[in-house]
């Protein structure tokens, strides 16, 4: 572990990331593993924080990973900035940074790939239907790479940690998937490095979406149980902020099941773009 103000230790080899998650655990250690593409914000420090609480060394991965991105979406301008990010690491208590290139993480040759199931269709996988199995992939050898006890997701990108909980189950990985809090800015607009694309206009805009989750929340409090009317509403509200809605899905807990009625816990999912910036948010109600 990083003492403060002392930077983690950076690491780009398979080799290398293997062998301190070995020795750490020989040494009885518990593992952590928060990975990240970078561009970091205090979403991706509370994940470290929390896994700093909870294992002996926490190691993040710093990896812009092309093959989750789509034909024409953001890979090539994604915002990179290791020294920025390593000094935030240091901060939250990361000991170890994995920041390996392309050809590391794919080498010539490549072409073994993690298919993804049911989880993965609607949603974003509607929308960007190559994007699961390149996060599925990347992820799966990751954790290969650095066999930690533990790994850590962030809840806003709700569809994702579904889709990871299912193949750590399904390929019976050896590791706990742990699930924290989305953070949000202090107007609500869920932290994402996508924020950073956002014109003052735009973020102004961009704040229906958790709006939207509030009205959500707030019409079910008042007793409404039917989807398809709150679906409406926040679509509505969507509307008129000026928000490019790509779907509102009522799902159920831990599912990507779409519910009409609310009868127990239920995710409200909203995806949208704000001018060139696809956004992404979720809450759960009921």
């Amino acid at each position: 572990m990083s003492s403060a103000g002392e930077l983690p230790e950076l690491v780009s080899t398979r080799d290398a990331i293997r062998d301190r998650v070995v020795a750490a655990r020989r040494e009885g250690r518990r593992v952590g593993l928060v990975p990240t593409m970078g561009a970091l914000h205090a979403g991706h420090l509370s994940l470290v924080e929390r896994a700093r609480a909870e294992c002996g060394l926490v190691l993040a991965s710093v990896f812009v990973n092309p093959t989750q991105f789509g034909p024409g979406e953001d890979l090539e301008r994604y915002p990179r900035d290791l020294d920025a990010d390593l000094r935030l690491l240091a901060g939250a208590g990361c000991g170890v940074v994995f920041a390996p290139s392309v050809e590391t993480m794919y080498p010539p040759g490549c072409d073994t790939w993690v298919e993804v199931g049911a989880a993965a269709k609607p949603l974003e996988g509607e929308h960007r239907p190559t994007h699961f199995r390149g996060v599925a992939t990347v992820v799966l050898k990751l954790m290969n790479l650095a066999p930690a006890d533990a790994v850590y997701f962030g809840r806003k990108d709700y569809q994702q940690t579904v889709v990871v909980r299912r193949m750590v189950e399904d390929l019976n990985v050896p590791i706990e998937v742990v699930v924290c809090p989305t953070v949000r800015e202090p107007d609500g607009l869920a932290m994402s490095s996508r924020n950073a694309y956002l014109s003052s206009e735009e973020r102004q805009r961009a704040l229906a979406l958790s709006r939207g989750l509030r009205a959500a929340s707030e019409m079910h409090a008042a007793g409404e149980r039917r989807a398809p009317v709150i679906r409406g509403s926040i679509e509505q509200l969507l509307a008129e902020a000026g928000v490019e809605t790509q779907y509102v899905a009522l799902l159920r807990e831990g599912t990507v099941d779409a519910i009409e009625t609310i009868d127990g816990p239920t995710v409200v999912a909203i995806a949208g773009k704000v001018g060139e910036t696809r956004l992404i948010d979720n809450a759960t109600i009921g």
